[in-house]
Parts: structure tokens; C-alpha cells; sequence
């Protein structure tokens, strides 16, 4: 069981302001996430295979071969921003 005080620990320290109103409503909420886990809890998955993605998905990846770039005239023509053959940024520090 979540408690409101530990809603508003939470929120402490996430940086959130949250108020008194707001922490029994997350508090509420989060209780009733928890709660669903419980009912989750109770379901016999006995002889049932683990489920990692819903979907049937394969990583397909390709050989790490070394191509052909493209030259750097055509990766540069649709900027106005750039020095001496590289892109030119802002300054960040």
C-alpha cells in the first residue's frame, strides 16, 4: 500500500511539487496499478511459455561491410552552415 506521505517522497525526490490534493489522488492511483499487479500475481502460469515481446520479431541485421560514402559536396548542399568541408554548429561550451 503506497501512502500519501511516500507519494510526496517520491515527488521530493523527482523535483515534482506535488501538493496534498494531488499526492492522495497519485497515492490512489498507484494503489490501484498495485492492485492489478496482485490479481497478475494470481493467474496460474504454470507450464506456460515466457512471453518477451508480444510480437514476433527477429533482429535482422546485415553484414558490417565497408561501402562507398557519399561525397561530402552532396551530404553538404542542403546546408547553409558549413566550414571548411564540416557542418557548422553553434557553440555549445
Amino acid at each position: 500500500m503506497i501512502t500519501k506521505e511516500e507519494v510526496e517522497h517520491v515527488g521530493w525526490l523527482a523535483r515534482i511539487e506535488i501538493d496534498a490534493q494531488e499526492s492522495d489522488a497519485y497515492a490512489e492511483k498507484l494503489n490501484s496499478v498495485l492492485g492489478y499487479f496482485g490479481q497478475l500475481d494470481e493467474v496460474d502460469t504454470e507450464g506456460v511459455e515466457p512471453t518477451y515481446h508480444v510480437a514476433d520479431i527477429v533482429n535482422v541485421f546485415r553484414k558490417d561491410e565497408v561501402t562507398e560514402s557519399m561525397p561530402q559536396e552532396d551530404v553538404l548542399a542542403n546546408t547553409e552552415h558549413k566550414q571548411e568541408g564540416n557542418f557548422k554548429t553553434p557553440k555549445i561550451m
